[in-house]
């Protein structure tokens, strides 16, 4: 094979030669793909961040009302107010019962798609699960607003029921009750487990498909009821998935601002607190501060389900 003819040969004009270069050299190819990420990521995500821990350390001046650039641990100190503090308490509480809540209803359904579901019945339950994320967030919340109304329609069923009585004292009840439920932390609750389900829903899913068939039925007969099945082969080979669909419902739960703004109390939460800060009070440090304490709380998490093996069934 002559010169001319070799796949080795050097093509002429710009454009041949580059090509050749990035062929005999592909690191310089990996390099310049990977910077412009690499630079978006730095200097717009990580960047803002940085900028973000930075106005933490300042302070607002009371009587003034402008920024003191002073670095001060004043803010975070205000974070420990009673009034403060009961906010990010009421959040991370919210987020862990969501949480729960979520993989307790998940698993069922996630188990029954693993193990049973095959064909188009496993086309519908990926349609059942994905169908609610195509639509829009806040056609969500604002729909469930008018079904937990007062003159929604879970309160005329109830009556149909006549189990009116069983939801007023349930609304009755202090902190999860309230007027309505659509103005109570129970709508919240409600709310937050419809949003995020598919997020914990998929992962716990694509946990189970990996056990093996076979470890199931070796602990039926070595005498192990569905009970102890359940608890020493099933549970732990899915505990990976759990993790990592705790990992998004804890944090959209913690980090959320609009469904509590829409269907909830007055009581504030983490996400509603840094918007009345940044932009009602314009106390921006402090928002910052509160912000900071989902990104610490998120990392702590993400450290631990990482141990756990969490990101292997992402």
């Amino acid at each position: 094979m002559n010169a001319d003819t070799s796949i080795l040969s050097r093509r002429t004009g710009a454009l041949g030669q580059l090509s050749d270069t990035f062929w005999r050299k592909p690191k310089i190819l990996l390099f310049l793909m990977l910077t412009p990420p690499l630079l978006w990521l730095g200097v717009i995500y990580l960047g803002s961040l940085f900028a973000l821990l930075l106005q933490s350390f300042f302070s607002i001046d009371d009587f003034s009302g402008l920024i003191n650039y002073d670095f001060t641990l004043d803010t975070y100190r205000q974070l420990l107010i009673p009034s403060n503090f009961d906010i990010i308490l009421r959040t991370v509480v919210m987020a862990a019962l969501v949480t729960l809540a979520s993989a307790a209803i998940a698993f069922p359904i996630a188990y029954y798609a693993a193990r049973y579901a095959r064909g188009k019945w496993k086309v519908i339950f990926y349609l059942g699960v994905m169908l609610p994320l195509w639509s829009s967030y806040l056609v969500k919340v604002y729909a469930w607003k008018l079904i937990l109304a007062k003159e929604g329609i879970l309160t005329w069923i109830f009556a149909k029921l006549h189990l009116t009585w069983l939801l007023d004292a349930w609304l009755s009840l202090p902190v999860i009750g309230g007027s309505s439920l659509s103005i109570s932390y129970t709508g919240t609750f409600i709310v937050f487990i419809y949003v995020w389900m598919p997020f914990m829903i998929l992962p716990i899913q694509a946990a189970l498909e990996r056990v093996p068939g076979n470890l199931i039925e070796a602990s039926a007969d070595l005498g192990g009821n569905p009970a102890q099945t359940f608890r020493h082969v099933l549970f732990p080979l899915a505990l990976p998935g759990i993790i990592a669909g705790s990992i998004f419902t804890f944090s959209l739960t913690l980090g959320d601002y609009i469904i509590p703004q829409i269907i909830g109390s007055s009581r504030l939460f983490i996400g509603q607190a840094v918007y009345a800060q940044q932009g009602t009070a314009g106390n921006i440090p402090l928002a910052a501060a509160f912000s900071v304490v989902p990104i610490v709380i998120m990392g702590l998490y993400l450290w631990m389900a990482k141990r756990q093996g969490a990101f292997d069934a992402l």
